[in-house]
């Protein structure tokens, strides 16, 4: 019943979230106190929920139990089918409340989001920088520690961009590809 009323009398102690069910919130209390009770028997990974290892074991076995009905294709989660089946749909249910951009998977509007409000969640260490996507601070990173993970096949050159190693192929060696 609580389900349909919206309560969630269950609230955790540690941080905001509340929960239908008290067997929901004992799961959620082994995130903060670093429970990880299901272990995979292939690796070292271990889960917070049953659930979360056999997912991860599909890895491991190859199962792509999903099947998208449109074409075929197959997943290992079926909230990766869901999300999928929004590229036939054309379906863009998260949308901006300060203007009229909609997305179809949640992350999106969440990054989307930060254009308006000004967030920057990821800092660099070394320096003052921040950025809106942690691949852009990734990238950033290379500055710092001077790695240079593109190499050209064609002569000692390396870059800290892809893009960059493509530029050089192309006009350097005259080819068009790395």
């Amino acid at each position: 019943m609580r389900t349909h009323t919206g309560e969630h009398p269950f609230s955790c102690v540690h941080c905001s979230a509340s929960f239908v069910m008290k067997s929901h919130l004992s799961k959620h209390k082994r995130t903060h106190v670093g429970e990880r009770p299901y272990s995979c028997a292939n690796c070292d990974a271990s889960f917070v929920m049953k659930s979360h290892l056999v997912e991860h074991t599909r890895i491991h076995t190859g199962e792509r139990p999903f099947i998208c009905v449109h074409c075929n294709a197959s997943f290992m989660q079926k909230n990766h089918l869901v999300r999928h089946i929004r590229t036939h749909t054309g379906e863009r249910p998260y949308s901006c409340v300060h203007c009229n951009a909609s997305f179809s998977m949640k992350g999106c509007l969440v990054e989307h989001m930060r254009a308006h409000t000004g967030e920057r969640p990821f800092s660099c260490v070394h320096c003052s920088a921040s950025f809106l996507r942690k691949s852009h601070l990734a990238k950033h990173i290379l500055v710092h520690t001077g790695e240079r993970p593109f190499s050209c096949s064609h002569c000692n050159a390396s870059f800290t961009l892809k893009h960059h190693l493509t530029h050089h192929i192309y006009s350097c060696h005259d080819k068009k590809d790395p």
